[in-house]
């Protein structure tokens, strides 16, 4: 008699698998069942014979892991777990493993894109010559915003994991002074700037940190009001680190030069979301991790991650 496989449920899979990918390493090990999505109405019903949940932003709260008392591992197809009460599934035994640094080359990749895109506005200039503006300026060149030179400017990261380190390293080959501050050392330290001077003197300023209690709304009135005028704001961390309503009224009074945004607080957002449509601010849809070769390191650590747990050696686990 063959022994019964443990069932794991996927809540949220989106478009992870988009580009022919799959869990065929995950199947022999579980009985797979997965949803694309799954509102927070439907998760207790859904996951309720799981021992096993896999979840990107489909959120457990202590109420939820109190009501699924097979549940014995939570794995977050993501390396943020802002999303899971970590404190309460340890205190029901349960351990919460991450996938870490799966996507570092892919955001740090999404991030230049938008710093570029910010400085030299390619896809705007492109857009104008298709609709005949070139054509119709009788100029052999012209622009609609000059280019913004890199070289010699400071680039400031909050935050001080792989994607920052990456994004740093881009920036020096770019002839940029980088500097790297940390929100848990806000003073500074060994190769860490004080908060203050980053915020101060970063012409750009870019996000790489955790959403939590310490970091949320971090980027608020006080501190655009701060940095340096004209600076640029870039986010592909995560959308709570940004009171959005501030920064839209830095953007529209010109008090800083521009922001590039991958993630919102609210996904999708409001069609009435005070930062779309502000010419001065570039937004895409929360896809900088989402390059097939980073999903494919996604799967692969996922299940490396349930295998590990099944095994009675939980990896990357994020509760201990």
């Amino acid at each position: 008699m063959h022994e019964e496989k443990p069932l794991a449920v996927v809540l949220d899979e989106g478009d992870l698998m988009e580009g022919g990918l799959g869990w065929p390493g995950l199947e022999p090990l579980v009985e797979v069942r997965s949803y694309r999505v799954t509102a927070v109405a439907d998760i207790i019903d859904r996951a309720a014979d799981a021992a096993i949940v896999l979840t990107n932003k489909t959120p457990l709260d202590a109420r939820t892991i109190g009501a699924l008392p097979r549940l014995r591992f939570i794995t977050v197809l993501a390396t943020g777990f802002n999303a899971i009460d970590t404190d309460a599934a340890r205190a029901a035994g349960i351990a919460v493993s991450n996938v870490p640094a799966y996507a570092s080359d892919c955001v740090a990749q999404h991030t230049w894109a938008l710093i570029l895109e910010l400085c030299n506005r390619v896809g705007g200039h492109a857009a104008s010559v298709e609709t005949g503006t070139w054509s119709a300026s009788g100029q052999w060149c012209y622009w609609q915003s000059a280019p913004i030179e890199l070289a010699g400017k400071r680039l400031g990261l909050i935050g001080r994991g792989p994607i920052a380190v990456k994004v740093g390293e881009i920036g020096r080959a770019f002839g940029m002074e980088v500097m790297m501050a940390s929100l848990s050392h806000p003073s500074g330290g060994v190769g860490l700037a004080s908060l203050d001077e980053v915020v101060r003197s970063a012409d750009v300023m870019s996000l790489h940190c955790r959403l939590t209690p310490v970091s949320a709304d971090f980027v608020n009135a006080s501190l655009l009001s701060s940095m340096k005028p004209g600076a640029l704001l870039v986010n592909t961390a995560r959308g709570g680190l940004v009171r959005e309503p501030d920064l839209a009224a830095a953007l529209s009074s010109g008090r800083i030069g521009g922001a590039a945004l991958d993630v919102l607080s609210v996904e999708p957002p409001p069609a009435d979301h005070p930062l779309i449509g502000l010419p001065n601010c570039i937004i895409t849809p929360h896809m900088a991790w989402s390059g097939r070769e980073a999903r494919q390191r996604l799967i692969d650590t996922t299940v490396a991650n349930i295998r590990a747990f099944l095994a009675g050696r939980p990896q990357h686990v994020v509760n201990a």
